[in-house]
């Protein structure tokens, strides 16, 4: 993937999300490394996510990555906190406010697992018989 690619789609997967709960302003700084490699920046501000293809000097931290893997965690197919144990996201600067912005992933998360299972039940139930 190219960069403009990866910032598109986690553009498109970020701001899909609901920040109204966080009231605090968060910046965040996504370096992604390989192939694709470039910086953005996520900020959170009065419960507003903004995304934008530019470094953000006065973050609160920084997030080193791969594209794919980053997709994969706005996406909520990869765990951000499983992801930082195993090393393939690294973290500078503040944790507890790169927490707070896996707080929004997780919730992405949440959505799809509550989706899937909504999905799985409506094919589950047995189809009922028209009367003629």
């Amino acid at each position: 993937m190219t960069y403009e690619e990866i910032f598109s789609k986690s553009k498109e997967l970020i701001i899909a999300n609901d920040a109204s709960g966080i009231k605090e302003h968060l910046a965040v700084e996504v370096d992604i490394t390989g192939e694709g490699s470039g910086a953005f920046y996520i900020e959170l501000n009065d419960g507003k996510i903004a995304v934008e293809p530019y470094e953000y000097y006065d973050r609160d931290c920084k997030l080193i990555i791969s594209g794919e893997n980053f997709i994969s965690i706005c996406d909520g197919s990869l765990d951000a906190v499983k992801a930082f144990t195993n090393g393939s996201l690294k973290i500078e600067g503040d944790i507890d406010k790169a927490l707070k912005m896996s707080e929004i992933f997780n919730a992405v998360k949440e959505k799809n697992e509550a989706k899937a299972d909504a999905n799985t039940e409506a094919k589950a139930a047995p189809a009922k018989k028209s009367k003629k």
